[in-house]
C-alpha cells in the first residue's frame, strides 16, 4: 500500500504520449486527440508526443524517443506494443518520470528472458518507485486539469465525484451517461489489470483529495483484502463510497461493506443512481420522506417502493396540515403523500414546497411531476429550481414522461439538482443516501464496555482440531464439534456417545426421557438425508429401535460410510425459541466470513442471512442480527417475549473469535441455535477443517483483530497498571478521561479549545484500524472492575510506513509522574518493530512539558517560524 508518487499520476504538470499516432481510429490517435483538445495548446511544452516515424502531429512537434524530449514529463502515457513497455519505463525513470498510464494490453506474453512483459515492467519500475496505472486500461481523466489521458469517446465534465473502475467498458458507458445528464467528476480512473496501482491505492489518494466529495467503485477482483479494507475504512469515514462488486468473491464483498461504511449496490442501474444522488443531493438530516406529487398514482408507487426498501414516510405536523389546507384544493389528499391535484398551477407547487421547507425543516422531499396539458413542465421546473437550489433541504425530483419533460429535466440538471425518470428510481436513489447514513452511524457507535476478548479457550479448541487432523480426518463428529463449542463457552445440549443401539438405550435411560438420538459418521454431513435423526423418543425400546433402524438405513443408503456410533441427548423443550444458524465460511480473498440467520432444516430455502467479517464487537454483532428478517421475530410478537439479544450477540462474537484464532476451520454451522428470552443453546454443529500453513493465524483475516499480545502489566506508583492497545469498548472510560482534562491540556492536544468529544470523534479515537495506526492507553482497574483511563498515546502511519504522526495526552492530575515516558517508550518500541522510518509530531510552542519529554527521548526539535508551533521528529530505522 503506497501513495508514493501518485501525485504525478493524478495531478501531472506535464504529459508525454508515447505511441502518438496519425492513423485514424487507432489508440494512439484517439488519445492524442483527447490530450491535445484540452490539456495544452500547440507549442506548450507540457504536452509532448513520441513516435519515431513522425516529425509533426497536427500542429505539434513529435519526438523520436524518450531521450529527445525537451523536458522530463511528470506523467507518461504509453500506447506501444508489450515488448517495448519495460524498456520505456527504464528510460523514463532514468530521466526522472515517476508515473505512467499503460494502455497496452497483452502483457502476459514472453519477454524473451523467462519473464513475462508484465514482470519485466514491474522489475523496471520498482527501483524508482515508478507508479503504473494499468496495463490494459482505458486511461485516466482529471477534468479539473482538462486532462483526458484516455481513449474514451468523450470528455468528462468537472465535478466532485470520482469514478474508479476495473471495467473499461463501464468507464465509457458511465462517462457517456453522465455527460448526457451534465454530471461532473473529479476523476475518471480505469484500473485495467491493476498490476501496480490498485483500488486500495486509489482509495487512499481520493480519501484526502480536496476535489473529491464522493467515490464510486466498480470492482471485479480484489486481490489484497486487508489493504482494500484499510483503505475503504479510511475513505468511508471521510466521504461517501459506493461499490458495485461483480465477478468473484461476492460473499466477502457483502460482508466487507458493513465494516467500512461503504454503500454496496447490486446493479449498474443502481450505480448510475448513486452518481445522480451523490453528485447532487444535499446532506440528509432525517430518513422520513415527504412525497409531493401532482397525481395519486405516482405517489402510491413511490410509497410502495419506499416501504419495500425499508424506508419511512414522514408524519405531517398540524401546522403543516393547516398551512396546506389554505393553499390546496379541498380534495387534496390530506396526508403524506401530498397530492396537490393534476390541475395545479405553478404557484400551487411553489406554495406547497415553501410550506414544507418552513414547517418540516428536517424532512427530505421527493417531488414527483407527471406532465399535463394545463401547465408546461418546464415552467414548473423554472419556478422551483431556484428555491430548491437555495434551500438546505434534501430534495430529489422525479420528472415522469418523455419529450414533454425533457426541458424540465435539463433545467434541474443545470441547477445541479438530482432527478429521476420514475418514482421507483427516485426512491432507490433516496434509499442509497439513507443506507449510507446508516452505515456512517454504525461506524460512529461505541460498543458498551466489557465485551470479552480473552475467554475463548484456544488451547482446548486447538487440541480438538489437532486430534482430528492427526487421524487424517477433516470432518468433526458431533461430540467433537460440541467440544469445540465448549471451548467457546457456548451453551450446548448435553451429549453422550453410544457405540451400539443397546448402549444408546442405556444412556437414554440415564439421561431421562424424552431424548434425541443421532447417528455418528465422519462420512455423513447432513444426518437427516439418511434418516439419521430421531426425536422425542420416550422409552428404552423406542431408542433401541430408532438406533437399529438408523444403522440399517446407513448400510443400505451409504454402504461405504463408517458408523462411529450414536449421540444421545435430552430433548430441549423451548416452545418459544427461534431456530437460528451461526456459521463460518471461507472466502478466497477476504478469508473467514461469519454467517447469521434463520436456521432449521429449511435454511437453504429461506435464504435469510447476513454476513460479517471477524473480528466482531457488540455493535457489529447486533448490526449483523438486525440485517436479517428473523430479527423481527427475535424482537418478540403477540405473547412471545423478545429473545435474549445479548446472548445471541455473544455467540456471534465468540464464533468470530474462533474463526480468527483457528485458521483450520474452513466451514462451521451451528444449526439450530435455539434462542428465546432465557438465552441460547446450541443443539448441533457441523465443522469442516482444512490444514493450513500460516506464519500467524491472523494473516488470512481481512481486518487485523485486537492485538492482545501487546498488552503489558507494569508497576506504577506501588500498584499494577496495564498498558495496552485501545479498543472500541473503551468509549465510556475515554469520555470520563476527557472530562477530567484541564482545558489547557485539551488545547495542547487538539490545538483548539474543546469542551466535549462528539460521538464521531469518540468513535474515531477508540475504533482504530490496527493495520495503520496504534493507540496505547494506560489503564488501572477500579473496585467495580471497570477500566480507568489515565493517559493515551497514538500514532497514525502513512500508507508507505515512512512516518507515523503521534499525539499524547495524560490526565491533568497525573502529569509529571512518569506516565508520558512509559507510553511514549511503548509507542516508539512498537513502531520501531513495525519498520516505520520515523515518528513525527507537532506541538504548540508553549507546550513545554511535551517538548521536554520528546527531547529527553531523542526527538529532534525544530521551530516552525510564524506558526507558533514546533516540529518533532524521532528517526527509528
Amino acid at each position: 500500500m503506497s501513495l508514493r508518487n501518485l501525485e504525478h499520476l493524478f495531478s501531472p504538470k506535464s504529459v508525454a504520449l508515447i505511441g502518438a499516432s496519425d492513423r485514424p481510429h487507432s489508440v494512439g490517435a484517439t488519445v492524442w486527440n483527447n490530450l491535445s483538445r484540452g490539456y495544452a495548446v500547440p507549442g506548450d511544452p507540457k504536452l509532448m508526443a513520441v513516435n519515431p516515424r513522425l516529425t509533426r502531429l497536427q500542429d505539434w512537434p513529435v519526438y523520436p524517443d524518450v531521450a529527445s524530449l525537451p523536458q522530463t514529463p511528470e506523467l507518461a502515457v504509453i500506447a506501444t506494443p508489450p515488448a517495448t513497455v519495460p524498456k520505456l519505463i527504464t528510460q523514463l525513470a532514468q530521466r526522472g518520470t515517476r508515473a505512467a498510464v499503460i494502455l497496452t494490453a497483452g502483457m502476459d506474453g514472453d519477454y524473451g528472458d523467462g519473464r513475462t512483459h508484465r514482470q519485466a515492467m514491474l522489475d523496471a519500475s520498482k527501483p524508482y518507485i515508478f507508479r503504473v496505472l494499468g496495463p490494459n486500461c482505458v486511461g485516466l481523466l482529471a477534468p479539473a486539469l482538462r486532462l483526458n489521458a484516455s481513449f474514451a469517446p468523450t470528455d468528462a465534465l468537472p465535478g466532485k465525484v470520482a469514478f474508479v473502475s476495473q471495467s473499461g467498458a463501464l468507464v465509457t458507458a458511465v462517462l457517456d451517461w453522465a455527460r448526457a445528464r451534465d454530471i461532473g467528476f473529479s476523476y475518471f480512473i480505469s484500473l485495467g489489470d491493476a498490476t501496480d496501482v490498485d483500488v486500495g491505492d486509489v482509495l487512499d489518494y481520493l480519501a484526502t483529495d480536496p476535489h473529491t466529495q464522493s467515490i464510486l467503485l466498480y470492482v471485479e477482483d480484489i486481490r489484497n483484502a486487508r489493504k482494500f479494507m484499510s483503505a475503504a475504512r479510511a475513505a468511508g469515514r471521510n466521504k461517501p463510497v459506493v461499490i458495485l462488486k461483480a465477478g468473484r468473491v461476492p460473499e466477502g464483498a457483502r460482508a466487507a461493506a458493513s465494516h467500512t461504511g461503504l454503500l454496496r449496490v447490486l446493479t449498474t442501474e443502481a450505480l448510475f443512481d448513486a452518481v445522480e444522488t451523490l453528485a447532487r443531493a444535499k446532506p440528509l438530516i432525517s430518513e422520513s420522506l415527504i412525497i409531493l406529487t401532482n397525481g395519486g398514482g405516482p405517489g402510491v408507487m413511490a410509497t410502495d417502493a419506499l416501504m419495500l426498501s425499508g424506508g419511512k414516510l414522514a408524519t405531517l405536523s398540524e401546522k403543516t396540515m393547516a398551512a396546506l389546507d389554505k393553499v390546496l384544493p379541498l380534495n387534496w389528499s390530506r396526508g403524506n403523500p401530498i397530492d396537490i391535484i393534476g390541475d395545479a398551477p405553478v404557484a400551487r407547487y411553489q406554495q406547497a414546497l415553501s410550506i414544507l421547507f418552513e414547517h418540516q425543516p428536517s424532512n427530505p422531499v421527493l417531488f414527483i411531476h407527471a406532465p399535463t396539458a394545463i401547465v408546461p413542465s418546464a415552467d414548473i421546473a423554472r419556478a422551483l429550481a431556484p428555491a430548491i437550489e437555495q434551500s438546505r433541504h434534501h430534495v430529489i425530483a422525479c420528472w415522469m414522461g418523455g419529450a414533454s419533460v425533457g426541458e424540465a429535466r435539463q433545467i434541474f440538471s443545470k441547477a445541479g439538482l438530482p432527478h429521476f425518470g420514475t418514482p421507483e428510481d427516485a426512491i432507490q436513489g433516496f434509499m442509497q443516501v439513507v443506507e449510507y447514513g446508516r452505515n456512517q452511524q454504525l461506524l460512529m457507535q461505541v460498543p458498551a464496555a466489557g465485551t470479552p476478548y480473552d475467554d475463548l479457550d484456544v488451547p482446548a479448541a486447538r487440541a480438538v482440531i489437532d486430534a482430528v487432523l492427526a487421524e487424517g480426518r477433516v470432518m468433526l463428529t458431533e461430540p467433537e464439534s460440541k467440544m469445540l463449542m465448549q471451548a467457546c463457552h457456548l451453551p450446548i445440549a448435553e451429549t453422550r456417545v453410544a457405540h451400539s443401539p443397546e448402549e444408546a438405550a442405556v444412556l437414554a435411560e440415564a439421561i431421562g426421557f424424552p431424548v434425541a438420538v443421532k447417528l455418528l459418521s465422519p462420512d455423513i454431513t447432513h444426518k437427516t438425508e439418511v434418516g439419521g435423526v430421531a426425536l422425542d423418543l420416550e422409552s428404552v425400546a423406542a431408542v433401541k429401535a430408532a438406533a437399529t433402524a438408523m444403522q440399517q438405513r446407513l448400510a443400505l443408503l451409504r454402504p461405504a460410510a463408517k458408523l462411529k456410533g450414536f449421540s444421545v441427548q435430552p430433548m430441549i423443550r423451548r416452545p418459544d425459541a427461534q431456530e437460528l444458524i451461526v456459521g463460518i465460511t471461507s472466502d478466497p480473498v477476504f478469508g473467514p466470513v461469519l454467517l447469521f440467520g434463520q436456521g432449521g432444516i429449511a435454511v437453504e430455502v429461506l435464504q435469510d442471512h447476513a454476513l460479517a467479517l471477524p473480528p466482531l464487537n457488540d455493535v457489529l454483532a447486533r448490526d449483523t442480527i438486525m440485517r436479517t428478517r428473523v430479527s423481527k421475530l427475535l424482537a418478540g410478537y403477540r405473547n412471545r417475549p423478545a429473545a435474549d439479544m445479548e446472548a445471541i450477540s455473544r455467540v456471534l462474537i465468540q464464533v468470530a473469535h474462533l474463526a480468527a484464532e483457528l485458521p483450520e476451520i474452513a466451514e462451521l454451522d451451528i444449526n439450530p441455535l435455539l434462542a428465546d428470552a432465557n438465552g441460547v443453546i446450541a443443539l448441533d454443529a457441523r465443522v469442516l477443517l482444512k490444514p493450513q500453513h500460516l506464519r500467524h493465524p491472523h494473516d488470512r483475516l481481512a481486518i487485523r483483530p485486537y492485538p492482545q499480545a501487546l498488552e503489558e502489566i507494569v508497576q506504577w506508583r506501588g500498584s499494577e497498571m496495564t498498558l495496552r492497545p485501545i479498543r472500541p469498548e473503551d468509549g465510556e472510560s475515554h469520555l470520563r478521561f476527557f472530562s477530567l482534562l484541564d482545558p489547557v491540556d485539551v488545547r495542547f492536544r487538539m490545538f483548539i479549545h474543546m469542551r466535549e468529544l462528539q460521538p464521531s470523534q469518540l468513535a474515531r479515537m477508540t475504533q482504530i484500524d490496527y493495520d495503520r495506526e496504534m493507540a496505547f492507553v494506560a489503564v488501572r482497574q477500579n473496585e467495580d472492575g471497570s477500566d480507568e483511563t489515565l493517559g493515551v498515546v497514538r500514532a497514525v502511519a502513512d500508507p508507505d510506513n515512512i512516518n507515523a504522526e503521534f499525539a499524547i495526552i495524560i490526565r491533568s492530575d497525573l502529569k509529571g509522574l512518569g506516565l508520558g515516558q512509559m507510553l511514549m517508550t511503548k509507542l516508539i518500541t512498537y513502531f520501531r518493530q513495525r519498520g516505520t522510518k520515523a515518528i513525527v509530531g507537532e506541538a504548540l510552542g508553549d507546550n513545554h512539558a511535551l517538548i521536554e519529554l520528546t527531547k529527553n527521548l531523542g526527538f529532534e526539535i525544530h521551530s516552525q517560524s510564524g506558526t507558533g508551533t514546533v516540529a518533532l521528529r524521532l528517526p527509528l530505522n
